[in-house]
């Protein structure tokens, strides 16, 4: 849409206020909401001051004031308010240069694409995330000097067997047993349904809909694949959109990687191609039906695999997922249909188009912008320098002989060492400016201090358990 199409939709949909959102450095939407009055076509222009050193990792307090410029291209009416609210995502800039702001994770998609096209690559990387997440009836936690605990309840989790429900009519998944009962097993089908339609209501086209395979609520919803920038923006709408309708019902909805010990913990599956002129470039005549550059790509991601976990897997408890020995794509190995492999060439369809590399270690914990801006990068990087993958591997990682089995790479086994991994290779990050210095050292220093080191520093509830009576 242009400026004026904007604010005809906006009369169309009898909008009374505008609501303009922006991401914040580590993933969580942001908003503010002003009258009608208060948006016209210079607006587009002209932008919204606010304080940036109020966000999370931006502005020191004596540099705050930033600008937030709408982008008309993203207007959609809010699907919750109660009265009638246009929303609008908006592009961060400094209120002096107009500049974009280096570290607004959406600027870092825009010129994550616009690198894409300087290589001559290609001109469009589309981008397909698997987002698994819980629905929760209750969640209570609470971390102090002299107290830690957490607690989550579902209706179908299967520690509930016995409970008094006046009464109990039974039908809970059992661990590793919710991949696809029908109803009444299944507890949420009208739930998930409802968060499709609102999602399809604003415009993001949607593939699919299920429970997943841990007990509890687990579930996921499927986006169809979108130019990377789209996606960045329609994975903030879809986390926004999924808690919503689960709260308007009385449920919790979590994108936490891993809330249930000893069940399965929620990945975000990420799926990547790139074409040029309409043309996939990954389809060809190799392995699985896919093309050398396709091959590079997998192996550009591979070698940078431990650097990107930094953010496609940039929480402490991603990494209670991400253990190696159980079923996670921790092992840095290729494979078609294998599961068991860190990358996959699904083979659903034998079409040219639907040629893609699917990477199965990201979670949903991330900041999508910035996550699908590292992994194109990644791709690139392989593409640029002929990576080879080596063998793909196909036959059931997890089986495999102990001597075997440790000759294969692994990802991160925790935040910190992503983090350290970060630090050791990220130049293939700078390229064409997409991400700076700044915001890789930003990042590190951010994680360090406000995740990894306050939880290192704090006894477990488990280690009481495991010490106390020592």
């Amino acid at each position: 849409m242009t400026p004026k199409e904007v604010i005809e939709f906006a009369k169309k949909n009898g909008a009374k206020a505008m609501d303009i959102r922006f991401m914040d450095f580590p993933g969580i939407w942001q908003h503010f909401t002003v009258p009608m009055s208060e948006l016209d076509e210079s607006s587009f222009e002209d932008g919204y001051g606010f304080d940036g050193s109020s966000i999370r990792g931006w502005q020191p307090i004596d540099a705050s004031d930033m600008l937030v410029i709408p982008d008309p291209g993203t207007a959609a009416m809010d699907p919750f308010y109660k009265e009638p609210t246009l929303v609008l995502i908006g592009n961060i800039a400094d209120p002096i240069t107009r500049a974009p702001y280096t570290r607004d994770p959406r600027n870092i998609a825009k010129k994550a694409e616009n690198y894409l096209k300087t290589t001559g690559i290609g001109d469009t990387a589309f981008i397909g995330p698997e987002a698994e997440f819980f629905i929760f009836d209750d969640v209570r936690y609470d971390s102090q000097k002299n107290v830690s605990f957490y607690e989550v309840d579902s209706v179908e989790g299967t520690w509930n067997t016995a409970r008094e429900e006046s009464p109990n009519l039974g039908y809970k998944p059992r661990l590793k047993e919710g991949y696809f009962p029908v109803p009444p097993t299944d507890k949420f089908q009208d739930l998930r349904t409802e968060m499709l339609l609102t999602l399809q209501q604003i415009g993001i086209d949607v593939e699919c809909q299920h429970h997943e395979v841990a007990t509890a609520g687990q579930a996921e919803i499927d986006m169809r694949f979108k130019p990377l920038l789209q996606m960045g923006d329609q994975l903030v709408w879809f986390k926004y959109i999924l808690k919503n309708v689960a709260y308007r019902h009385g449920h919790t909805v979590t994108f936490m990687p891993k809330p249930i010990f000893g069940d399965n913990g929620s990945g975000m599956h990420t799926h990547i191609s790139i074409w040029k002129e309409n043309q996939p470039l990954f389809a060809g005549d190799k392995y699985a039906g896919v093309s050398q550059d396709a091959l590079y790509a997998i192996g550009g991601i591979l070698k940078h695999c431990r650097a990107l976990c930094a953010f496609t897997n940039p929480t402490t408890n991603s990494y209670k997922r991400l253990v190696p020995g159980f079923e996670a794509p921790v092992n840095l190995a290729y494979s078609s249909r294998n599961r068991s492999a860190s990358i996959r060439i699904p083979m659903y369809s034998s079409s040219p188009k639907a040629k893609r590399i699917e990477f199965r270690t990201p979670d949903p914990s991330c900041n999508g912008y910035i996550a699908f801006s590292a992994i194109l990068m990644a791709v690139l990087d392989g593409i640029q320098n002929k990576m080879d993958p080596g063998d793909p591997l196909d036959k059931n990682i997890y089986d495999l002989p102990p001597e075997e089995l440790a000759e294969i790479p692994s990802a991160p086994g925790s935040l910190e060492e992503s983090l350290t991994a970060l630090k050791e290779d990220h130049e293939f990050l700078l390229k064409g400016d997409v991400f700076t210095k700044d915001v890789i050292e930003t990042w590190v220093s951010y994680k360090t201090k406000n995740e990894v080191n306050p939880v290192k520093l704090r006894p477990h509830p488990h280690e009481f358990f495991l010490y106390y009576d020592i």
